[in-house]
């Protein structure tokens, strides 16, 4: 399809959109565009949600394609339009959202590119891979005025929700620290030679905005998170949902005042570049966030309570709601809060909360059986494109830029070996780190 082509339905997509009236019944068309593994994890919850309707299917892999295939025909007795190209799929007039599970060098400008072309979407996280990106973004949020929701499914799990409710209702005073936990284990990437693309993978499309470079195994597939080119090393993989959680408890501060990282890659000979070990610090003015990497081998950091301490004889009586002690929570990847009449501690297991000097736990939550936690999310990703309203969505763009705008920044200060200040998302004084706020694109994948 010529560019002027593509360019006229996708404005002819992007008028039909914003005059689309939904009915009570209506299924929304959704396209997934990557299928790899968190796109397979798209396709299979769309495919059994009731406010939608799986109508395209979209990677630069043949084989995934048609995999994907034959997932939606076993999951609902229907096959979906197939593209290699998302510019098609953008195209496509009989798409109204789309969900896009691309590697995090590709979430910006897959999403621009959906959104001017009147789509809504729904975007792994991190929102971005870069601070120019996310900011972007924004700017094409606003102007088109589609919905966008990042995949921080986190915060549609019903027993977090309740906590953090709690937490900023006071629960354990005011938040004047959180801290932010990311240790998962990864193994040594190893080393490989470059070598030819295989049969039916699009590597132009694949790379994209990022350099072009021979065809490498371990730049494909889930490693390229491991690789500046395509990444963002752990705290924008995993990370980035523990971050954004512990910016949820302290209320979801704008940006901070300064940011310092330090690790490295420690213990392996191999091809990886992003660092296994990170330590970053975020100054608020008065409140602090800390987040934490490691990759290799490490203890868990406990939840459990140390001995009780006399409280003396104007201590409060222990209240009589209080919950009975269980097992503490063994924190590997999760957060921790700190306030000033106590404390608290989340994971994916609970949510337990101490207060005063006697750690007396006041509030303890276990998640329920129930619905995927994704699943949760992208139903209220479907609601808001029904109801049109940005603000009812859980983690909406703005908010997940900020999150993952601070990962970066984090990125930044470790590789150029210094702390750099801030004014917003601008690094002041800095040029050298300035200039890794964003990337020189490869034409014709600017943003």
């Amino acid at each position: 399809m010529s560019q002027d082509r593509r360019t006229f339905f996708m404005g002819a997509a992007a008028a039909l959109s914003a005059t689309q009236v939904w009915g009570a019944n209506d299924r929304i068309n959704v396209a997934i565009v990557g299928l790899g593994g968190r796109g397979s994890a798209h396709l299979n919850i769309y495919s059994k949600l009731p406010e939608a309707r799986v109508a395209g299917l979209c990677d630069v892999n043949q084989a995934a394609r048609e995999r994907s295939q034959a997932t939606l025909l076993r999951n609902t007795g229907e096959k979906a339009k197939e593209f290699a190209d998302m510019r098609e799929v953008f195209a496509d007039k009989s798409i109204e959202a789309v969900s896009i599970a691309t590697p995090n060098h590709w979430h910006a400008l897959s999403a621009i590119w959906a959104m001017k072309a009147g789509k809504d979407v729904y975007g792994e996280k991190p929102a971005c891979y870069n601070v120019y990106e996310g900011l972007k973004m924004i700017d094409t949020l606003h102007s088109t005025k589609r919905i966008m929701q990042v995949g921080s499914q986190h915060r549609s799990t019903p027993f977090k929700m309740k906590a953090i409710e709690a937490i900023q209702g006071g629960l354990i005073g005011k938040v004047y620290a959180a801290k932010g936990l990311c240790y998962k284990r990864r193994a040594s990437i190893g080393h490989k030679a470059d070598e030819p693309t295989p049969p039916g993978l699009d590597w132009d499309m694949f790379l994209g905005p990022a350099p072009m470079r021979p065809y490498n195994e371990l730049r494909f597939r889930y490693n390229w998170h491991w690789f500046w080119d395509t990444g963002n090393g752990d705290i924008g993989n995993q990370g980035v949902h523990e971050l954004g959680i512990a910016r949820w408890g302290m209320g979801d501060p704008g940006y901070p005042k300064s940011a310092f990282s330090q690790g490295g890659k420690y213990a392996y000979d191999d091809d990886q570049e992003t660092p296994n070990t990170l330590l970053s610090s975020f100054d608020f003015g008065g409140r602090e966030l800390v987040f934490e990497v490691r990759g290799l081998l490490t203890n868990a950091e406990s939840a459990a309570t140390p001995p009780k301490r006399n409280p003396g004889p104007n201590a409060p009586a222990p209240t009589a709601t209080a919950p009975k002690t269980s097992a503490p929570l063994n924190v590997m990847t999760g957060d921790f809060f700190y306030g000033t009449e106590g404390w608290a501690a989340m994971s994916d297991n609970g949510f337990q909360a101490f207060k005063g000097e006697s750690n007396e736990m006041i509030m303890e939550e276990r998640p329920e059986r129930g619905p995927d936690t994704t699943s949760l999310h992208m139903q209220n990703f479907l609601a808001a494109c029904r109801s049109r309203n940005q603000k009812s969505l859980h983690d909406g763009l703005e908010n997940a830029v900020l999150s993952a705008n601070m990962c970066h920044l984090a990125n930044i200060s470790y590789r150029v070996g210094r702390k750099i200040n801030l004014d917003g998302p601008k690094i002041v004084n800095d040029a050298e780190a300035s200039k890794l706020l964003t990337r020189d694109y490869r034409k014709p994948y600017v943003v």
